[in-house]
């Protein structure tokens, strides 16, 4: 009998970057989306962003974030789904190994799965906090408010 889709997801996400682990649990052209679809920019910052196919695209993904960052920690706090879905919510704290400074960050995951096979996976965070632990000088300045002024950060 095929894993449930919590299960699926559990299995991926308690070790992400054994590839014999990860497509044992996906299918062979998983669509993995990391952290937005598209993001040039972000991209820059975090080469791993974005929309990619296979087991491999994942592990990728957490092992770079490995060399980007320490973990200290990675806490769910809620798991659970349907037939063909799953879904992870917690946080996390990571320390970068450039500059050695602490982001804590929410995050949320989202799995398709069929037949006990993961066909899509999304990760989410705080990539304004993430980006953060990387800042080394400058400021943006940001002009959210309609009736606002601008703002530097």
């Amino acid at each position: 009998m095929p894993q449930t889709p919590v299960e699926v997801l559990k299995a991926i996400l308690d070790n992400p970057t054994d590839l014999a682990n990860v497509a044992s649990l996906t299918s062979p052209d998983v669509t993995y989306v990391s952290l937005n679809y598209d993001n040039s920019q972000l991209k820059r910052v975090m080469p791993w962003c974005g929309t990619g196919h296979g087991p491999e695209v994942i592990v990728k993904t957490f092992l770079d974030v490995a060399r980007f960052w320490t973990v200290e920690a990675f806490e769910p706090q809620a798991l659970f789904g349907d037939q063909h879905h799953a879904a992870m919510f917690g946080s996390f704290t990571y320390r970068s190994t450039v500059l050695g400074k602490q982001v804590t960050s929410p995050f949320a995951v989202f799995a398709r799965v069929e037949g006990g096979k993961c066909s899509y996976l999304q990760f989410m965070e705080d990539t304004l906090a993430t980006t953060e632990s990387f800042h080394i000088g400058g400021e943006w300045t940001i002009h959210s408010d309609p009736q606002g002024h601008p703002t530097a950060i």
